[in-house]
């Protein structure tokens, strides 16, 4: 019999690592266990409605003038929408523009909160905590619980002399740019990081690996990502850690074809650049105009401004779709290749056209592109013809549907929220 336990989940404040922890946590849930989310300010009363606990912090002072029904993420929404034009950059020049003030931010974040986390421990007093963010947080890690570690990004987060550089986007067999790549990213954030770890190591808290900005876990570290994509051979992990191939939540609401796009002509296609991506309302207006012209079908992810976003004929599409009560309907998936839209099109087979905007997605992009089982675009220099003929091409391609759905199905049979929920319950013993 299952001793009731309290897991503490502690997400980033973006859907993808959220929807994550949910997942996880409803196995926890349905086996008797509490599980309380630590998320941030703006996800209130979306992870009670699934019913969890909600022990909430706020990243940033109050602001006077924010919006009391802002969607959950808002500050990321906005802070992407200010930054779009840097996405424009190759990611060289992205880490100084983009790369280095989001680590700042979030440095900035875990800094101001430090206090209400040692207070929500304290009150909640877990046996487990998970944290899925990208930077380290002192007070998950010095209370007297077990601390896992969750990684909701792609796999080359955890680095290696033989993988391309993280956030770089550069492919596995051509390594040229790699050493200039980590050059400059040594040069831009070394200051920064520093800075990071000298606060982290005066909180009580192990300090940090060189130039990364979260330690891995002691007890237990988890990743998000298939084995057919992984980097299995040219980066090992040591005993601690274990990959998902997926970990995909339930919770969605159902989902069905609507009536207008149910008997049309041609495939079915999903279009998301993601909660994020798709506050880049222009990218949004020429993606939606060019498959205007295409004679298929497409479910559409609108996103944070979706009132100004109108779809033609051939289009539906809503502020946010029941992602994964959609794909599963799809022949194929148009992403900006975020971490969870990326695996959760493998676990269900899809191929992708891949748009990349920032952080890891170019890393999932390129991952993709060079084992074949989609395309990568230049996401503001494609030509019309080009997002067109990709299109064409993958759903034309039956050998590589074949493979990608017999993957799929291998992906959805190792049940990676179960064996999350496995792993964090042993963690916790």
């Amino acid at each position: 019999m299952t001793t009731p336990r309290t897991f503490l989940f502690m997400p980033e404040s973006a859907y993808g690592p959220t929807n994550n922890c949910i997942g996880i946590g409803n196995v926890l849930q349905a086996r008797g266990h509490r599980v309380v989310f630590a998320a941030e300010a703006s996800w209130e009363g979306k992870l009670e409605a699934l019913n969890f606990e909600e022990d909430l912090v706020d990243l940033a002072p109050e602001d006077p003038d924010a919006d009391p029904d802002a969607d959950a993420g808002q500050f990321w929404t906005d802070y992407i929408k200010a930054t779009a034009p840097e996405f424009r950059k190759p990611t060289i020049e992205q880490l100084t523009t983009f790369v280095k003030p989001t680590w700042q931010a979030l440095i900035d974040g875990a800094k101001f909160c430090q206090p209400q986390l040692e207070e929500i421990i304290e009150r909640q007093r877990p046996d487990v905590i998970i944290e899925d963010n990208v930077n380290c947080f002192p007070a998950l890690m010095t209370s007297s619980a077990t601390f896992v570690r969750m990684m909701s990004c792609q796999p080359l987060e955890v680095g290696g002399a033989n993988v391309p550089p993280t956030f770089s986007g550069y492919p596995s067999a051509d390594r040229s740019g790699w050493a200039e790549f980590r050059a400059e990213y040594d040069r831009t954030h070394r200051e920064m990081w520093a800075d990071y770890d000298e606060w982290i190591r005066s909180c009580g808290a192990p300090g940090l690996p060189d130039l990364a900005f979260l330690q891995p876990s002691e007890s237990l570290n988890l990743y998000l990502y298939p084995e057919i994509a992984d980097y299995v051979g040219a980066r090992p992990l040591g005993s601690t850690w274990h990959r998902l191939d997926s970990s995909v939540r339930t919770t969605d609401v159902p989902f069905e074809v609507p009536e207008a796009l149910r008997d049309g002509p041609g495939s079915l296609i999903y279009l998301s650049l993601g909660s994020l991506g798709s506050a880049d309302i222009d990218l949004m207006r020429r993606l939606v105009g060019v498959l205007a012209d295409s004679p298929h079908r497409f479910i559409v992810s609108k996103g944070p401004l979706h009132e100004e976003l109108e779809l033609p004929d051939n289009m539906w599409g809503e502020h946010q779709v029941p992602q994964t009560n959609v794909i599963p309907l799809c022949d194929l998936v148009i992403t900006h290749g975020g971490n969870n839209t990326t695996t959760e099109s493998f676990h269900f087979g899809k191929p992708m056209i891949l748009l990349p905007l920032f952080w890891d997605q170019y890393d999932n992009a390129q991952r993709v592109d060079e084992l074949g089982y989609g395309v990568r675009l230049d996401t503001y220099g494609f030509q019309d013809e080009q997002l067109l003929a990709a299109v064409e091409n993958l759903l034309s391609n039956s050998d590589l549907r074949a493979r990608l759905a017999e993957a799929g199905q291998a992906i959805r049979s190792k049940n990676g929220a179960a064996k999350a929920a496995d792993l964090i319950e042993k963690a916790g013993l």
